[in-house]
């Protein structure tokens, strides 16, 4: 049998044309499959000959070989058969599975992971991709490894990646479980939010503030308490673990330290810690870039450790914990940590510093996170062009997040990001400013106040910083920033001091009316750019309220700026 051009003919999608339920049963099954497949992978390469792991990757393959076969998909057989003819050949023990064949299973899985998007994107009616050369090729390597003239691996590379944490592909509980399609639940999360506006309408209309009795208010008690426990269910629905993100990780550490020549331990804690489903998903770039910054400007080669007393094996950490109501990830390495005063020049170069100007520590290193900015010497293959990094931030940033950096000279750098644990609904403090209500996010508030004339200075006769203890902030007034009626004096109004990335500033508001949890709007593409502005909620009383971003408050602040748009 051979593989076709494209690999995936037309007439072997005809049958999942006919069935969509079925075809993306299918994809979705084969895609979890390949993912097991992978997780198992990089544990053999720990534990070589290990017939539990070798089984734990046969299996899957057999049933994706299975499942093609039954619905006519005979490429995506063909090419799941010939790699489980080599890992039966490995099972049995007629074939030693080392990393050479290690890295052509993994190809295999890159490949069939390709051939399932493309089918999926032609049925959608996309063109397609023409994976034939891949498929070609990568059949010419089984059968060479299956006649035992497999390719030897390079001696430039580099010892295999350890993952220091557990990585056993599958865990010994079992629990009952079936698969939804998530447009139904986003469908189900989004009902549910709707449900919490209107019990809260129903809770605060001024109609019955008149004549509620006792019973009335035993049951609206109620209806809050079964909204709260439907809208717990339905996050709860959501949330995945972050072990797919951190996987895709230990592949790349595992890929890049091998063509870099370096010898890198992956240590991976937290993998079952649960966060929303699209975090996952929007989080899984920016950990790949930045641990592929770490592997090639932080970490460094072999002689350069031994030379600076260090283990010839970096090593490389991968966390994520719950804080609060956040989770925590965090990228830690024991390479030379960031060159402050590299960044500084190159900051002043760039005109991103003043020449006079002394920023802190924290600020140099948060200049990375520029577009454009790149201290590298030369281009590598895996970075170095100055691209990434900014992206990295304002993915960040459209996930509510933050980023700091901790480094150490000669000892690493440690990149701590905090992350809501769902999209769906935000923790807030109501502000007001004239008749308008605006939701600050609780977690970027550190405390308000309400200042003493001497506290606040001014510049060209306006008000622009106010003393906070031993600090001068700035001061953003928000009814300045959105054009409305609001008092000008910070001493007879109110600042809540705001952070983001170890940035402050001060906000001047008019009152504060209280905290609520409030379900996120989009504004559409109209008012997305924006800055300031996160997002829209349907407060207690039926209003729009517009959600704050702390980032670009704190921007506009910073940068004397006193307009949102």
């Amino acid at each position: 049998m051979s593989i076709e051009e494209n690999v995936v003919t037309d007439n072997e999608l005809a049958f999942l044309r006919d069935d969509p339920e079925m075809a993306d049963l299918f994809l979705a099954e084969s895609l979890d499959h390949l993912g097991t497949i992978e997780a198992a992978l990089l544990a053999l390469d720990e534990r070589p000959g290990d017939t539990t792991l070798l089984n734990d990757i046969f299996r899957p393959f057999h049933t994706i070989k299975g499942n093609a076969g039954a619905l006519g998909v005979t490429s995506v057989q063909e090419v799941a058969h010939r790699v489980e003819n080599l890992l039966d050949l490995a099972r049995s023990g007629r074939h030693a599975m080392g990393p050479a064949d290690v890295d052509v299973v993994l190809r295999a899985v890159d490949l069939l992971s390709s051939m399932m998007r493309d089918i999926g994107a032609r049925l959608k009616g996309q063109p397609p991709t023409d994976l034939e050369p891949a498929a070609q090729s990568l059949i010419e390597v089984v059968e060479r490894c299956i006649s035992g003239q497999g390719e030897a691996p390079s001696p430039a590379v580099a010892p295999p990646v350890h993952a220091g944490a557990k990585a056993d592909a599958k865990t010994t509980t079992e629990t009952a479980s079936i698969k939804v399609d998530t447009r139904k639940l986003d469908s189900l999360v989004d009902a549910v939010g709707e449900l919490i506006i209107v019990q809260s309408l129903i809770q605060e209309d001024p109609a019955l503030a008149t004549r509620i009795d006792s019973r009335l208010a035993g049951n609206l008690g109620q209806l809050k308490r079964i909204t709260a426990d439907l809208q717990r269910s339905a996050m709860a629905l959501r949330m995945v673990p972050i072990r797919q993100a951190f996987q895709k990780v230990s592949r790349i550490v595992r890929d890049l330290s091998r063509k870099a020549g370096k010898s890198v331990e992956l240590v991976l804690s937290g993998e079952d810690t649960e966060l929303d489903r699209k975090v996952v998903e929007e989080i899984t770039d920016p950990l790949m870039h930045m641990v592929r910054n770490s592997l090639d400007h932080g970490i460094e080669p072999s002689a350069a450790r031994a030379a600076a007393g260090k283990r010839q094996q970096a090593r490389l950490a991968l966390s994520a914990y719950h804080q609060g109501g956040h989770i925590v990830i965090e990228i830690a390495d024991d390479g030379k940590g960031l060159d402050t005063e590299k960044i500084k020049s190159k900051a002043i170069e760039r005109g991103l510093i003043a020449p006079g100007a002394t920023p802190s520590v924290e600020e140099i290193h948060l200049m990375i996170f520029q577009a454009g900015f790149s201290t590298a010497d030369k281009v590598t293959e895996i970075s170095g062009r100055g691209v990434g990094m900014d992206v990295v931030r304002r993915n960040i940033d459209a996930l509510r997040g933050s980023i700091a950096i901790a480094s150490e000279p000669g000892k690493g750098t440690t990149f701590q990001i905090k992350l809501p644990l769902t999209l769906a609904v935000l923790d807030g403090l109501i502000v007001g400013v004239g008749k308008e209500r605006f939701v600050m996010p609780t977690t970027a508030v550190r405390e308000s106040l309400r200042p003493q004339p001497g506290q606040v200075h001014n510049v060209q006769g306006e008000p622009r910083l106010v003393q906070v203890r031993d600090c001068l902030l700035p001061l953003v007034a928000l009814g300045e920033m959105f054009r409305l009626p609001h008092q000008g004096d910070p001493s007879r109004a109110t600042v809540v001091v705001i952070e983001d990335g170890g940035s402050r500033v001060g906000l001047v508001v008019d009152a504060l009316l209280g905290k609520q949890e409030v379900v996120i709007k989009s504004l559409g593409e109209t008012f997305g750019a924006v800055r300031g502005v996160a997002g829209g909620a349907i407060l207690g009383d039926g209003r729009v309220g517009l959600i704050l971003d702390a980032h670009g408050i704190v921007a506009l602040g910073r940068g004397g700026e006193r307009r949102a748009a």
